[in-house]
């Protein structure tokens, strides 16, 4: 069969799922996913865990960075925490049950709205094999089929946690289809995915730029950006500044690989001279290069190299961080919105009216004061797994729970009106 042929033959199960997938009871749904917790984390834990380490084995045979090893890799504290995220998907509502508008017509017309599943949606990602069970997770629980394809780099580990989930979902009474895997590692199935219109409902790529703007200019079907962040902290001058180095330390070495890092750090010239040396030492003492602008030279020359205009934009998923000293709040805040990509800004302050400012003006998913922004996902926000962090405006932004999975459907209901 040639790619076309396999992914079509696969999208069109994933399609004919989805029609059962609506109207299976809640109940049925929560008990898959319970059952799918256990399979990955105990069941058939060993064969992900050997599928997983032939993959991290290739990855480094390549002398990939430390970064991407630390996104393919599973351990068994992983894996139960995937689990973990399964278990609190099925304790979640139904968002199948929800119904945000109701009225009665003059004319006697009752019209209320209800939400319903998409459909098929497709994801296309990375090396994180995680996604693979949050992504069928969350589309199961709201009444969705999915279409996974995952980067090559994890294609056994991927396929490993499909076989688990798959077992796991066919025991529970869900529809053969529901969970549909690509595993093709040719580029051009990404390209028939995306034009499936009629057959896919929706594609959410997960990954860097690279793969969002591929995803965004060249697929059919409708995309949701996700994923790409270029996150700052801005510390202010009223800052706690051990606080602010606390936060910063956080956003930018708990795990630099993710979206929610921070890879730029803004500080107000008034405290910089009494800052710079407290957040140097404990980002060195992290290992973390750090790039600065001409004031950041100027107050110290040897831990820092110049910053270039591309470090502004860049999302590095690296131990690399860029810092640039400013006048006040209204320039931090213009610098963000010029060089974020909507995804979490973060400010430390003691102001009031400087946390308000911040909250107002900037233009992100996710705004934080006096927190790290590494606290954007759905886990974080109580929505179970998440399918990705939304960073555009249209439908869905910021951490896609359950809801955001869904659409709409009026139900009107009337004795005989006929419209004049």
């Amino acid at each position: 069969m040639t790619v076309k042929e396999i992914v079509e033959q696969k999208a069109r199960a994933a399609k004919a799922a989805s029609r059962q997938l609506a109207t299976v009871p809640v109940g049925v749904k929560n008990a898959a996913l319970y059952a799918m917790a256990e399979q990955m984390e105990n069941t058939d834990a060993a064969q992900i865990l050997a599928a997983n380490e032939a993959d991290v084995a290739s990855a480094r045979a390549k002398n990939v960075k430390a970064s991407y090893i630390d996104r393919l890799t599973l351990t068994k504290e992983r894996l139960h925490g995937i689990a973990k995220g399964l278990r609190q998907t099925a304790a979640l509502p139904d968002p199948l049950s929800e119904s945000d508008f109701s009225v009665v017509r003059p004319n006697g017309l009752s019209i209320r709205r209800v939400r319903v599943p998409l459909g098929v949606i497709g994801i296309i990602y990375e090396a994180r094999p995680n996604v693979t069970a949050d992504a069928a997770a969350l589309c199961l629980k709201a009444g969705n089929a999915c279409l996974l394809r995952g980067g090559s780099e994890a294609l056994k580990s991927n396929a490993a946690i499909v076989e688990a989930l798959t077992k796991a979902a066919a025991s529970a009474g869900l529809p053969a289809g529901a969970i549909g895997f690509i595993d093709v590692t040719d580029r051009e199935a990404v390209g028939v995915m995306g034009n499936l219109r009629g057959i896919v409902d929706v594609i959410i790529p997960r990954g860097g730029a690279g793969l969002i703007k591929y995803c965004a200019e060249n697929c059919r079907v409708p995309v949701i950006e996700t994923g790409t962040g270029v996150c700052h902290t801005f510390v202010d001058e009223t800052a706690d500044l051990t606080m602010a180095v606390n936060i910063a330390v956080n956003a930018k070495t708990s795990r630099p690989s993710v979206c929610n890092a921070m890879e730029t750090l803004l500080v107000h010239e008034r405290i910089a001279p009494a800052f710079l040396p407290l957040v140097t030492y404990a980002m060195k003492a992290k290992q973390v290069e750090l790039r600065g602008c001409e004031k950041c030279l100027a107050l110290d020359g040897v831990n820092f190299v110049p910053a270039t205009e591309e470090d502004w934009a860049t999302e590095y998923g690296d131990l690399i961080l860029a810092v640039k000293i400013v006048p006040d709040v209204t320039a931090a805040i213009e610098h963000i919105n010029r060089y974020n990509t909507g995804h979490s800004e973060t400010i430390v302050t003691d102001s009031v009216q400087n946390a308000e400012k911040f909250r107002r003006e900037v233009d992100a998913a996710a705004v934080y004061v006096n927190a790290s922004t590494r606290f954007t996902d759905g886990f974080e926000f109580g929505f179970g797994a998440e399918i990705g962090i939304s960073t555009q405006k249209l439908h869905a932004r910021g951490p896609m729970g359950l809801r955001e999975l869904t659409s709409v459907k009026y139900l009107i209901d009337g004795q005989g009106q006929c419209r004049q």
